[in-house]
């Protein structure tokens, strides 16, 4: 048995490349997938393999991802406020380094979830019915707290209110990963857009260990992060901008050491609200429930000691990976790569929810464009999530 769990390790870790590193192909579609066949084409699997499999995945995935946010400016829904501080740091030949400190950032998450995993599953037990109560409040503070963190504030209440609205909308319409092609469009493809117009050129990458303080940074994501992991409607993105709060926000290397460990740990705690509260947080840990309707405090042990062992691999592979990278990327035509990716999303976009994707790809990326250009932070466009998520909680409609 314990092969077959190594087998399903290292596999998982290697799906989780794959998804990290290709744009549009995220874990959630992966353990869509796997649901799916698990009662047919996957029958004489134990259950207990899928998991390893899937958790594995899901954490690979939180390291990698970054890769193709800041080399690409193609980030998904976990990685989009590292597109403009990755990206600063790619045109000043400091790719690599940007990339490293998402990955000390999720290393140290490992660690910080493995230690405080069981005093934070008292402290949930103890508090979430009431919480819960009060989750639209707190989603409307938490919006008004990124709305009013921002300079231009009647720029990100536009910004807020119009990715919300046609969040609501989308959402509301009977189509197959609506949240594909709408945040494709958002986060994605608009960016992609805006780099091929800009015909941005990438000069050589300095393979260098970068060096700043990583202490304000985790003391930040340990606060958000478990508030955002157990809350409807907000990811690492939020958990991220409510840590910025007591870092320099001038410091671009902390805030992706920030953007590294919230992202992580988000993704961690998911495992743990599952076992805790029985409820899903992220796209894995909804995978898992469909396989394990209820998790076991073994069970909840094992996906900790996957977590651990899946974390050290993936750091080491994302140096690996991202060296790699840092090599060739200036040799390459930059903006060809841009359309190629372009290209990659709109077929996976069609692909998964046909005609009708498209054309909410269309209109996100034009949205996502305007909502650039207004020069607020990207993370206001989550009120894509956020607006729906409120309305359903107040019991609007």
């Amino acid at each position: 048995m314990l092969i077959q769990l190594l087998i399903s390790l290292l596999l998982g870790t290697l799906a989780g490349t794959i998804t990290g590193l290709i744009p549009g192909i995220h874990i959630n579609l992966i353990g869509a997938l796997l649901v799916s066949l698990s009662s047919s084409v996957f029958n004489n699997i134990l259950p207990i393999y899928l998991i390893v499999f899937i958790a594995s995945m899901a954490i690979t995935h939180t390291f990698l991802d970054f890769i193709p946010s800041i080399f690409l400016g193609c980030p998904d829904t976990d990685t989009e406020l590292s597109t403009l501080p990755g990206h600063e740091l790619l045109k000043k030949g400091q790719g690599y380094q940007a990339i490293i400190l998402t990955a000390y950032g999720s290393l140290a998450a490992i660690f910080i979830i493995i230690l405080i995993s069981f005093p934070s599953i008292l402290i949930i037990k103890k508090t979430y019915s009431i919480i819960q109560k009060l989750i639209p409040f707190l989603l409307i503070l938490i919006s008004i707290f990124l709305i009013f963190s921002e300079k231009k504030k009647f720029s990100a209440l536009i910004v807020f209110l119009l990715t919300g609205i046609l969040g609501f909308s989308v959402l509301n319409l009977e189509l197959k990963q609506p949240l594909l092609p709408l945040l494709t469009g958002l986060f994605g493809s608009s960016m992609l857009i805006i780099t091929i117009k800009n015909k941005t050129q990438i000069p050589p990458q300095k393979i260098e260990k970068p060096k700043t303080k990583i202490t304000k940074p985790l003391i930040a994501s340990l606060i958000s992060a478990p508030l955002c992991s157990f809350l409807p409607g907000l990811g690492s993105g939020q958990a991220a901008i409510i840590g910025s709060t007591i870092l320099n926000k001038d410091n671009k290397k902390q805030f992706l050491i920030l953007l590294g460990a919230t992202n992580t740990l988000v993704m961690g705690f998911s495992f743990i609200s599952l076992y805790t509260i029985n409820k899903t947080r992220t796209g894995a840990a909804k995978a898992i429930q469909e396989i394990f309707p209820i998790i076991q405090l073994k069970t909840l042990i094992l996906l900790l000691i996957i977590i651990f062992l899946s974390g050290i691999i993936s750091f080491y592979l994302t140096i690996k990976i991202a060296k790699f990278f840092s090599l060739k990327i200036h040799k390459t035509n930059y903006t060809f790569l841009s359309i190629l990716t372009l290209l990659i999303l709109i077929i996976v976009v069609y692909s998964v929810s046909g005609a009708s994707g498209l054309i909410i790809l269309v209109i996100s990326t034009i949205t996502g464009i305007y909502s650039i250009s207004t020069g607020v932070r990207r993370t206001n466009m989550m009120g894509s999530l956020l607006l729906p998520t409120i309305i359903f909680y107040l019991r609007i409609f």
